[in-house]
């Protein structure tokens, strides 16, 4: 059979098992092991196991569930609530500052629990009903929040980047330095929303706010600095060549454990071994995901699928941003239904040798699928952050937390257009830092 029209078969079949309700792994378990009976005969099963529990022979893998912890455990505790509080003492005096500290707050809680939804219930608890008091519109309120815990899987430490990086081969640290400037780019391009869409309401009033005393300013600072020092030591650890991504990763997660413990009292050991119990949960998914991809990317290229959609991509008379502009409708419908840990592991495979073919840098391509994951996740009928934000807020409408999201997935459509436009958006800060890939 034709590789071409095999991989259209498999694409097909693999669509309907997921959409079954199957899990994710063992659905992509499933559509290969088939596929190998079929057309490779009941031996190729039997490479089944050594693949899956070799994909997983991976010193970098331990960096998931380090991360994971690390977000869970400030996650578990009122970070996002005293984070959220410094942030509007502080922003107060700005106009339109409470929408600013909300998402300021999304932004940091972002990089320190890599979680989007865990930065939409953090965050979006304290923001939401205090931006409806102070006569914000429900639309911004809710949105913003939305879409600002969608920095979660972009502002570095990101799981998603680390997933990127494994699937690919590519430099775990370049990937989060890439993420940097385009997660500033799209805070700062979500702050200015905000505050027009706040000032066109015709509400004057909640653009400015009370002002807080110096004393109640400063008195909030020891609850979160501790954890930012923590991300930027992460950081700093691993791009000062003191130590490798998971080596930080766990060293991190132990003292965002020890914090939790010492500023917020989480001595109760069942908090304790629920954030130990949901870390191992995520963590394991995830590197369940991980093991299937790889036994389904043995299936793709066993098959010649792979190899044989490069090869006809190469061929294709097109122009290279006509491609890319492909590339990006197939990442936006999948991350309408996929989790992006699924679509990166499925797609990555068959998407890196188009793209480094066509010349782009799959660094700065990490940054554009990123985004483009973060559109699925405020859109339905996934949508996830979507019903975290209905959770949080009831008496909000979906339909008027998806409006209030749909301007903030322009804004995400408006960075991916800059990063084409300026790849060294992306590409700048890891080339400075690290030195040129090339």
């Amino acid at each position: 059979m034709d590789p071409l029209l095999l991989g259209a078969i498999v694409a097909i079949a693999t669509i309907v098992v997921l959409f079954s309700g199957v899990s994710v792994a063992l659905g992509l378990l499933m559509v290969s092991a088939v596929f190998l009976m079929i057309f490779d005969g009941m031996r190729s099963l039997e490479l089944i196991p050594e693949i899956l529990f070799g994909k997983l022979d991976n010193f970098a893998l331990l960096s998931i569930p380090m991360f994971i912890i690390m977000g869970a455990s400030i996650a578990s505790t009122r970070a996002g609530a005293d984070l959220y509080e410094a942030l509007e003492r502080w922003l107060t005096r700005i106009p339109g500052g409470l929408v600013i500290s909300n998402l300021g707050a999304c932004a940091l809680f972002a990089a320190m629990s890599g979680s989007s939804p865990a930065t939409c219930a953090a965050i979006g608890k304290m923001g939401i009903p205090e931006m409806r008091k102070r006569g914000y519109p429900d639309g911004v309120a809710a949105g913003s929040i939305a879409a600002g815990g969608t920095l979660g899987i972009l502002i570095p430490p990101s799981v998603t980047m680390i997933v990127y990086g494994i699937a690919t081969e590519t430099s775990i640290g370049r990937l989060f330095l890439a993420g940097v400037i385009p997660g500033l780019l799209l805070v700062s391009l979500f702050m200015a929303w905000a505050i027009y869409s706040t000032w066109r309401s015709g509400n004057i009033g909640v653009l400015t706010a009370g002002s807080y005393s110096w004393k109640q300013k400063f008195e909030i600072l020891p609850r979160v600095l501790p954890f930012l020092l923590i991300i930027i030591g992460v950081l700093y650890a691993m791009y000062g060549g003191v130590a490798t991504p998971s080596e930080t990763a766990a060293v991190g997660a132990l003292l965002c454990l020890v914090i939790a413990m010492i500023i917020y009292k989480l001595w109760n050991p069942k908090d304790l071994w629920l954030i130990l119990r949901d870390s191992t949960k995520e963590s394991v998914m995830i590197l369940f995901i991980i093991a299937a991809a790889g036994v389904f990317s043995y299936m793709l290229s066993s098959l010649f699928i792979t190899q044989s959609i490069a090869e006809w991509i190469g061929t294709l008379d097109v122009n290279r941003w006509v491609l890319m502009g492909a590339v990006n409708m197939f990442l936006l419908i999948a991350g309408f239904f996929l989790p992006p840990v699924a679509v990166i592991l499925m797609a990555a495979p068959i998407l890196l040798p188009i793209i480094t073919t066509a010349g782009f840098d799959p660094i700065w391509f990490a940054v554009i699928l990123t985004i483009n994951m973060e559109i699925g996740l405020i859109s339905p009928p996934v949508g996830l952050n979507l019903y975290v934000i209905n959770g949080i807020a009831p008496d909000i409408s979906l339909k008027t937390i998806l409006t209030g999201s749909l301007p903030f997935v322009a804004c995400m459509v408006l960075a991916i257009i800059l990063l084409c436009i300026f790849p060294e958006l992306a590409t700048w800060l890891p080339d400075t830092v690290m030195g040129s890939a090339i």
